[in-house]
């Protein structure tokens, strides 16, 4: 039973099947060189975390956040490399599913399937919900169009600020003119909006709008789709580059001092907001198949958009906090257009409009993974053969795609974008951790001329040396979590539980002398991971046994290795 469950591919017998493949179904276009790849990778990450959420990186750790982007570039880059390491061996589509399939086995590469559509589909409702507020602010402060409220949010959104806005006025304990106004809005628009019977009406129109769209040029091809994430690189990265610059004329060095004003503990507050600045790299390995030359450029483009991306980063979170103080950060969700909008409010027009093309161009890259992941899935049998359907004129998975737009585009007209963002992050780590740890289960390889080949860095001394620093730093919290580990829940469990996994490897590292890089990608995404909260595990689990669900009775039976 077990040999069957965790039965493994070949790499041979993966690019054996993919030609096969390729004449049965028809094949992809290939028309993706270096630079459409870098640009895709940047496309994919620079969204809605450089535009909101450094905001609150900002508060918690201030200057000292440029610090937190190089330690989380470097987290993303150990896990880059493991990536780069199995595109440049495995060069087909399919990202962490198929390398897991070769790594782990067939159970594992399903588990890792299912958890890639919390990273690409359900994380994409979540971006296609930033964009719809970005598109409204957009509207109304350029344009002075004001579409109807109850198209603008969903549900279960409404509901809650109308029962808030009621009670507390309800309360009379509000004096607050800003805050009276506020609740009296939300009252006025709760009312208005059309019903159905006793049912009030609420739908997010735009982000329905936009994953419309965005799934049209995913279908229509991956020449157009490159085409499109390329102008809105350029201008999003020009955009950047430009607050930049101009930003640095009003920064005041005083508000560099202190650098970590809340400690260095006060730094990786900001970790879960600076990590989903760097999300999305990974799905540059999902269009394998629409490269000229996977095997060479795919790894270079990867850290490419990954180093670009840290730079940028880095000089943003410098200049945002050398315009204003850390502390006027608080409860800041555009903090770009907040230190331009007294003092030069033409450029926050500018970066309003720049918001609105980083969030599309990202929507763009994951609905572009989405469809190849399930393509490769359905090649394996594990999803019905209607998904691995390539376009005759467009090449492209065309109905993986059209599937992908509806799930997508349906969250996004009626989910609350927040219950599902957490989520996302837990699956994008654990696809990380997963290819990461496979790196190490890879047969030997030689060097190939042209290929990309991951460096060898013994980490016998080195990884037993920094999980002893690990140990030292966070003493007083281990000796916390095992003293209050009935009174402090689940999350010191996790704390515990990553700490028995990493001596584990430390010292599976010390006697087989693993590779540095690969151990360290498994170490520190399991650690980003459990610092997310535990009420989003639940789920996560839940999510989890669904998939399982799926695989026992109908992926299994019909796996076409069985």
């Amino acid at each position: 039973m077990a040999s069957k469950l965790f039965r493994k591919k070949s790499i041979e017998s993966i690019k054996r099947e993919y030609e096969a493949g390729q004449t049965e179904h028809g094949k992809m276009n290939k028309v993706l060189n270096v630079r459409d790849l870098t640009f895709l990778g940047i496309a994919a990450v620079v969204g809605a975390g450089i535009f909101s959420t450094i905001g609150g990186a900002a508060y918690n750790g201030g200057p000292g956040i440029s610090l937190l982007f190089v330690i989380t570039a470097i987290t993303c880059g150990f896990s880059a490399l493991c990536y780069a390491e199995f595109a440049s061996r495995v060069p087909v589509a399919g990202s962490a599913y198929t390398y897991s399939y070769v790594a782990f086995g067939e159970l594992i590469a399903w588990v890792i399937g299912w958890a890639l559509i919390l990273e690409y589909a359900i994380g994409n409702i979540v971006v296609a919900i930033s964009w719809s507020g970005y598109f409204n602010n957009l509207l109304v402060h350029i344009f002075n169009i004001h579409l109807p409220d109850w198209m603008l949010v969903d549900p279960q959104s409404a509901a809650s600020a109308f029962k808030t806005a009621t009670t507390a006025l309800a309360s009379g304990t509000v004096t607050d003119p800003e805050q009276l106004k506020s609740y009296a809005f939300v009252v006025e628009a709760y009312n208005k909006a059309p019903q159905i019977g006793s049912t009030k009406i609420f739908f997010n129109l735009p982000a329905f709008v936009v994953v419309a769209l965005i799934t049209w040029i995913a279908y229509i091809g991956i020449k157009e789709s490159k085409q499109a994430s390329n102008f809105m690189v350029i201008f999003k990265v020009a955009v950047i580059i430009f607050v930049i610059i101009a930003g640095a004329f009003f920064v005041d060095t005083n508000n560099w001092v202190p650098f970590m004003p809340n400690g260095f503990e006060g730094v990786l507050k900001g970790v879960s907001a600076v990590f989903y600045a760097y999300i999305g790299f990974d799905a540059i390995s999902t269009t394998a198949e629409e490269c000229k030359n996977p095997q060479r450029d795919m790894p270079r483009g990867m850290i490419y958009s990954l180093l670009i991306c840290t730079v940028l980063y880095i000089l943003i979170a410098l200049v945002l906090t050398g315009i204003e103080n850390y502390a006027a950060f608080k409860d800041v969700n555009d903090p770009l257009a907040f230190v331009f909008e007294k003092r030069a409010p033409w450029i926050e027009k500018i970066i309003s409009i720049s918001a609105v093309v980083a969030t599309t161009s990202v929507l763009l890259v994951f609905q572009l993974g989405q469809p190849r992941i399930w393509m490769s899935m359905s090649r394996d049998g594990l999803l019905p053969k209607k998904f691995q359907q390539i376009h005759p004129k467009y090449q492209t998975p065309s109905f993986a795609t059209i599937i992908t737009g509806i799930i997508v585009g349906a969250g996004a007209l009626f989910l609350e974008g927040g219950l599902v963002t957490d989520l996302t992050s837990i699956g994008t780590f654990f696809a990380f951790v997963l290819v990461s740890g496979g790196v190490l289960l890879l047969p030997p390889a030689a060097k190939e001329p042209g290929k990309f080949k991951l460096p060898y860095v013994n980490g016998q001394f080195i990884v037993p040396g920094l999980l002893a620093i690990f140990i030292w730093l966070f003493r007083v919290r281990i000796s916390d979590a095992f003293t209050n580990i009935g009174n402090e829940g689940y999350q010191e469990i996790l704390f515990l539980l990553f700490l028995a996994v990493a001596l584990l490897l430390t010292v599976l590292t010390f006697i087989r002398k693993y590779s540095l890089i690969p151990i360290m990608g498994v170490l520190s995404c399991l650690y980003l991971m459990i610092e997310i909260p535990a009420v989003s595990w639940k789920w996560f689990f839940v999510w989890m046994g669904l998939g399982l669900a799926i695989y026992f009775l109908y992926g299994r039976k019909n796996s076409r290795l069985a």
